[in-house]
């Protein structure tokens, strides 16, 4: 097991100190991280934690996963690797067009 957690289910006025903290009372906390929004800066109601040990973030899971803070059921669980992502608007460098019957693709 990793020593990184998801954390699903947070309130959207928890902040990277408050995470820290809530962590905190289970092991040693390396970073605390809740995910804003690029453009407005509102947290997606996420984060991840990074824990010193496997065994630390294993207790954090166990002891906090499904409980209730600030009213939402927390959702624990090792962090899976980041996949790569395609960008929706473009990427590639394929070039499209041509067709027609003279050389070059052009039409008359």
């Amino acid at each position: 097991m990793g020593n990184k957690l998801y954390v699903g289910g947070l309130s959207y006025q928890v902040t990277d100190q408050q995470l820290q903290e809530l962590f905190a009372q289970h092991g040693t906390v390396t970073s605390a991280k809740v995910i804003t929004d690029r453009y407005t800066g509102q947290s997606r109601g996420f984060g991840f934690v990074e824990m010193a040990t496997s065994e630390e973030a294993q207790k954090a899971i166990t002891a906090l996963n499904g409980t209730q803070h600030e009213g939402r059921a927390l959702v624990v669980n090792e962090a899976k690797p980041q996949e790569k992502r395609e960008r929706s608007w473009g990427g590639g460098s394929g070039r499209g067009g041509g067709g027609g019957s003279e050389p070059g693709g052009r039409r008359h």
